[in-house]
């Protein structure tokens, strides 16, 4: 038997399911192509899936360090970005390991902030009251505006406001404000606020705190949801009639029926965000949060975004939401797309903040 035909049959089945749903997502958020064949051909064991990529990003947070050493305050932050991106999915889909996944998101979190504080339009650490306890974001102003407008974008099941920021980038370059937040049940918020369907009261009090600020115009904000956040953002549409526009990227219409479709893995991740203490609890807290009886009430621009190869969102979900929207609705699929288009990232990205920034700057 070849070492190949060794390596075949010794391999955990999955972690080829992961590779295989997620490789475009992980290049299109930063990860080098190089490193993830490394990774592909390096882990071989489910269990050593955190550990595999939480190596390889402390190798490019030891590059980040020995830059900013010498000076090159880019070339750091540029290094410590990448290094949050792979601690972060050392740990996107390991929530059933408690100890490497917080020690993964924390090394994450250290990384994300050496990073963005050292660009030349460097993010800030925003906090929003909510509920005695607070919300987390990442607020990045587009340079020579003033009061810009603001998009608030939001992550999927397993992502976080970290992993979107390359796509915040399209907002910023478009002259918006890109406000990554995690809500609740969400990276950061997660730890200490679980998954809610209240995303009306969620987006009210963040825009009371934009509303608040003079270097912002938070009287003109949009919310933008991916995968799960795109079940999140029509709510909060649907429940804060201040939002002037909502996109939803590749996300479910009613995630009670979705949820039980998914990876053992994903589910997993949602039980935990959602601090249910079983999977059935889970399972029936994700039957609360449906479109049904909400999208009827939204009445901003609506765009709905869905890739026809999604193998975790069908893109009927997508096709009632615009149905069943009362305010003007458009859909688009793309019928080479995969989940939230990360395998054409240069037709999704543009479109949404090019669709945005129309609609705030109206």
């Amino acid at each position: 038997m070849s070492a190949s035909e060794s390596h075949a049959m010794t391999r955990d089945p999955q972690v080829d399911l992961i590779f295989s749903h997620f490789m475009p997502r992980y290049e299109a958020t930063g990860v080098d192509p190089n490193d993830l064949r490394k990774l592909m051909r390096s882990i071989d064991r489910w269990s050593d899936w955190c550990r595999g990529w939480s190596k390889e990003a402390a190798r490019h947070e030891k590059l980040a360090e020995e830059a900013a050493a010498k000076g090159f305050a880019l070339t750091a932050a540029q290094a410590y970005v990448r290094a949050a991106i792979y601690y972060h999915y050392g740990k996107h889909l390991f929530a059933d390991h408690p100890e490497e996944f917080r020690q993964a998101h924390d090394a994450m979190l250290r990384c994300y902030t050496a990073g963005v504080t050292r660009l030349p339009c460097p993010a800030e650490h925003v906090e929003f009251p909510y509920r005695g306890s607070h919300l987390a974001g990442w607020l990045r102003k587009p340079p020579g505006i003033v009061q810009p407008p603001v998009a608030v974008i939001l992550p999927g099941l397993d992502a976080c406001k970290e992993e979107l920021h390359v796509w915040a980038e399209a907002f910023i370059e478009r002259g918006m404000v890109a406000l990554t937040l995690d809500g609740p049940g969400q990276g950061e918020t997660s730890f200490h606020l679980p998954t809610t369907p209240e995303w009306g009261a969620v987006l009210g009090a963040v825009i009371d705190g934009l509303e608040q600020r003079d270097d912002v115009n938070g009287h003109s904000v949009g919310v933008v949801g991916q995968s799960l956040g795109a079940i999140y953002a029509p709510l909060a549409a649907a429940g804060e009639p201040r939002l002037k526009a909502c996109i939803a990227n590749c996300g479910p219409y009613d995630w009670g029926t979705v949820l039980p479709k998914m990876p053992q893995v994903s589910q997993e991740v949602f039980r935990v965000r959602s601090h249910a203490k079983s999977m059935d609890e889970a399972h029936a807290l994700a039957r609360k949060i449906p479109l049904v009886g909400a999208a009827e009430k939204i009445r901003c621009p609506l765009l709905v975004i869905f890739g026809a190869g999604d193998r975790l969102m069908p893109p009927s979900e997508g096709e009632r939401l615009v149905r069943t929207a009362c305010g003007p609705s458009e859909l688009v699929v793309y019928e080479e797309g995969n989940h939230v288009c990360f395998n054409i990232s240069y037709k999704f990205r543009p479109l949404t903040g090019d669709w945005m920034a129309e609609r705030l700057r109206g």
